[in-house]
Formats: structure tokens, C-alpha cells, sequence
């Protein structure tokens, strides 16, 4: 059960002077937060990323473009996620940070069933905004319970595996997105009722109108509503700083730091500025193209929305996750022989998907395009873990949450809100160009009328949209070369500026 202890109790005042050394709590009940914890993240990823696999089957519904269909999976979802981070975290630095959590998910769980019951696009944008205001309060509390649970020596590699939720939740979100849109649709789902006896429930909607994608916004979020009130009930909140080491503790009396403060901190540790900037360059690569990945696969290769979503999902998801993992866990493990492995390896892993990716998506056969694109998937993703170790770990327990949101700030607001309608603007004007190469006179508003048109025309257009898409996800991605020289320069003050050294 939740422990509901004040401020005050549940400060480092009454942490163990051996906490750091032993983290808080067994071993056995330390995995089980930090399994909670990832599930959590996962469902997060999950209700945020599922308007991915959708992007298809939404944009025909409301009629709208790639670059609306970016508004929709970037800004919509951006702004308010991104604004509301510093003040809940500064919240969870001084209430308890397990029913944040709780009540965040609760919440971002009902907006995303919400939004199948969009009538219109204006609306569908309005729930996805509902859906951000919920996972705002998810990751700095999160992470600051594992740096309160685990001890310095293994927060890499715990980190690493909360991050997770990254690829994992963008997985099943493809499997179970990807499967109930292909699959089910108001009329089978009306059916299934009434052979179950549920008349009452079939009669509740005009399930006849009702098309697959609004049912699978409904299938992702009812489940976290469950799991909300089953992190409330049995995960407990830690004393503050009761992993840190003695001198790292606050103690007691001590005036709590402002939110400036923390900021001037953090701006004077290039390390931090290095990693923030890589990051965000990451974010804005990354989620640009997980907008329209899905899309690529069926406008490119020809893959029904469930062949290309269990592709994306299953394939992509999992060597996303083993990049994950593997980042900080090798991180904790060279500590000691290669103590800016935090920063190196991430850089090597970004810097070498640039060619991997080039190939895998500009490769016409898709058999030959998946190898390159699984390495680039997993090494890509090296970078993920030692963000959150490295914003974590320049700061101490008074200042950790608010640290990790400063960065979820910045990461989120340029990368999530500027990459998917940028990668969609991108994709729309090089549509247009190749329109115009066609020399049939057509334009964006005849293609989206495809029955008025005759068969050469309607081919065009269907080629344009793919090359347009191709060619936009081909130069976002040689952008992780940026991305990686930032976390090379990290390297240089990697040592000197995180509090708990390496070596």
C-alpha cells in the first residue's frame, strides 16, 4: 500500500547511512517498483504513440494531409506535455510522488479512450491535448523514485530498463493498434455482444458508424485505468535521497533549492547542455519519423496498416529495446574501465545508424531494407538511458526531478512538437514536387479525391505520396550525426560534472 507520508517524513533526513550501498528496500520488492514503473511507462508510450500506427486510417476519415496529421502527433501533444513537466516536478520534490503517478495515469488512460469518440479532427486534437496533460506527470516522479530506490552504482542500467517503455510501448501499440484496426470494426464489435448476451451494450452506440481505429483508441487506454489504482495500492514512496550517499543527503533544516537555482546549476555543467542538445536533436529525428513509419511501410512497400504495424512494431520495437537496455547496461558495467562510456557510446551508436538507415529505407525490397533498419533501431537508441542517467546524475536528490523534467522540457517542446509536423511539411512539399514532374497537371487537392481520377493520374499521385514520405525520412535520419557529436562533447566534462563518479 501507498505509503502516505509528509514531506518532512519521507525527506533524507531519515535515510540510511547505508542506503547507498544497499538502495531502499529488498531486491526482490526493488524490481517489482521498478517492473511497475516500466509498465507505467510503457502504457505511456502506448496511449502517446498509438496515433502513429492510425495515421492512415485517420487522415482518410477526416480527409487531411501529412502535415496535419503532424500537428496532431507532435504539437497537439507537445506543448502542454512539455509546459506542465517543470511544475509537477517540482510538486513530486515536495508530495508524494507515488500518487502523482496514480493520478496521471488515470487520467492520460480516460483521455485516450476518449479520443475514438472524436466527431471531428478539432476534437480528436482537443483529447490527444487531454492525453499530454496526464503524461506530464509521469517521468520526473518516476525517476525520481528510482534514484531513491536504487544505489548510484546500478542506476544506469535501472534507468535503462524504465526506458524501455520507449520501444516496448511503441511495440505493442503497434501490435494491438495495428491488429484491432486491421481487424475489427463497429458492426463486428456490435455483433460479438450480442452473441456474448450484452444487448445492452450493443445497443449503447450506433456501432454501425464506428471504424476500427476509434475502437483500438478505446482497447490501449481501459487497461491503464486498472493500473492506475494498482500502483496507488502497492508501491510505496521512499524516503528522499535514501540512496545517495551521506554527504549528497539533505539535511535537516536545509532551505530547499528554487527552481532558478537549479537551472544556473544545470547551465554551468556542459555535460548536461551536451547531452539536453544531443537528445532534443534525437527527439526531433526520432519522432519525426515514428510518425510515419507505419505510413512509409504501406505507402512504400504495399503492407496492409496490421502487416506494417506488427512489422514496425514487432521487428523495429524489439531492437529498439535491446539498444535500450544494452546502453546502460554496458554504461554500468565499463564504468570503471571507460568512465565517459555514458557519452561515447551513445555517440557511436547514432553516428553509425546514419548509414544503415540511408540503405534500409531507400532499398526497394523490403527483405534487404529490414536488416539495416533492425541495426539502425538498436543502435540508435543507445542514446536513451544516458540521457536520463546523465541528467540524474549531475544533481543531487533535491534537485533530480526538477533536472529530468528541464530536459523532458527541452527535448519535448523542439523535438516532439517541431519533428512531426516538420517531417509531414517536409513530406507535403516533396509530394508536391513530384507532382509537378509528372506533368499531368495535378495537385494536392485532385489527389485527395482519388476516385475523380483516371488510372495514370491516380498512380501518380499514389507514387508522389510514397516518395514524398521516403525521401523526408531519409534526410531526418542522416540528422543523428548532429546528435551524436553533442554527446561526444559530453564526454570532455562527463567526469568533473556528475556528482557520483564513475571511476
Amino acid at each position: 500500500m501507498t505509503d502516505a507520508a509528509t514531506p518532512s517524513q519521507t525527506d533524507a533526513s531519515t535515510a540510511s547511512a547505508t542506503g547507498h550501498l544497499t538502495g531502499f528496500r529488498s531486491k526482490e520488492y526493488r524490481a517489482y517498483v521498478l517492473g511497475s514503473l516500466l509498465l507505467v511507462y510503457i502504457f505511456n508510450f502506448i496511449d502517446r504513440t498509438i496515433i502513429n500506427i492510425l495515421t492512415e486510417p485517420i487522415k482518410a476519415s477526416f480527409g487531411v494531409e501529412d502535415w496535419q496529421m503532424g500537428l496532431l502527433g507532435g504539437p497537439a501533444f507537445a506543448i502542454l506535455y512539455t509546459f506542465l513537466g517543470i511544475p509537477i516536478a517540482r510538486l513530486s520534490e515536495r508530495v508524494n510522488r507515488v500518487m502523482i503517478i496514480a493520478l496521471a495515469v488515470g487520467f492520460w488512460s480516460l483521455m485516450t479512450v476518449l479520443c475514438g469518440f472524436a466527431t471531428t479532427f478539432l476534437i480528436l486534437f482537443l483529447f490527444r491535448i487531454g492525453v499530454s496533460v496526464g503524461e506530464a506527470g509521469c517521468t520526473p516522479p518516476a525517476q525520481s523514485l528510482i534514484a531513491d530506490y536504487f544505489k548510484p552504482s546500478s542506476r544506469a542500467t535501472a534507468v535503462s530498463i524504465y526506458a524501455l517503455g520507449v520501444p516496448l510501448g511503441g511495440m505493442f501499440a503497434a501490435i494491438f493498434g495495428g491488429f484491432v484496426a486491421g481487424n475489427l470494426d463497429g458492426p463486428q464489435v456490435a455483433a460479438a455482444f450480442e452473441a456474448w448476451g450484452w444487448t445492452w451494450a450493443a445497443n449503447v452506440l450506433d456501432w454501425q458508424q464506428i471504424e476500427g481505429w476509434r475502437i483500438a483508441f478505446v482497447v490501449v487506454g481501459v487497461p491503464g485505468l486498472l493500473l492506475s489504482l494498482t500502483v496507488w495500492l502497492t508501491v510505496r514512496e521512499p524516503p528522499r535521497g535514501y540512496s545517495d550517499p551521506p554527504e549528497m543527503q539533505r539535511k535537516p533544516g536545509e532551505a530547499r533549492t528554487s527552481f532558478l537555482q537549479v537551472m544556473g546549476i544545470l547551465l554551468r555543467k556542459p555535460t548536461y547542455v551536451h547531452v539536453v542538445i544531443g537528445a532534443t536533436v534525437a527527439s526531433f529525428i526520432g519522432y519525426g519519423v515514428g510518425q510515419f513509419t507505419t505510413s512509409f511501410l504501406i505507402r512504400t512497400h504495399g503492407l496492409t496498416i496490421q502487416q506494417a504495424a506488427l512489422l514496425f512494431g514487432i521487428i523495429l520495437g524489439v531492437m529498439a529495446a535491446i539498444g535500450v537496455f544494452m546502453s546502460g547496461w554496458l554504461s554500468d558495467r565499463w564504468a570503471k574501465k571507460y568512465p565517459t562510456s555514458l557519452s561515447w557510446l551513445p555517440a557511436l551508436g547514432m553516428g553509425l545508424s546514419v548509414p544503415f538507415y540511408a540503405i534500409g529505407y531507400s532499398v526497394d525490397n523490403l527483405w534487404l531494407a529490414m536488416p539495416p533498419l533492425m541495426i539502425a533501431a538498436m543502435i540508435h537508441y543507445f542514446y536513451l538511458g544516458p540521457m536520463y542517467a546523465i541528467s540524474g546524475g549531475v544533481v543531487d536528490s533535491r534537485m533530480r526531478a526538477t533536472a529530468v523534467a528541464l530536459t523532458l522540457f527541452v527535448v519535448n517542446l523542439l523535438g516532439y512538437g517541431l519533428g512531426p509536423p516538420t517531417i509531414g511539411a517536409l513530406s507535403t512539399v516533396l509530394k508536391s514536387v513530384a507532382l509537378s514532374g509528372a506533368d499531368l497537371g495535378l495537385t494536392l487537392d485532385a489527389c485527395r479525391n482519388l476516385g475523380t481520377l483516371a488510372e495514370e493520374a491516380v498512380a501518380a499521385c499514389r507514387s508522389a505520396d510514397a516518395k514524398g514520405l521516403q525521401w523526408s525520412i531519409i534526410i531526418f535520419n542522416c540528422l543523428y550525426a548532429w546528435a551524436a557529436l553533442h554527446y561526444l562533447l559530453a564526454g570532455k566534462t562527463l567526469q568533473r560534472d556528475m556528482l557520483h563518479k564513475t571511476a
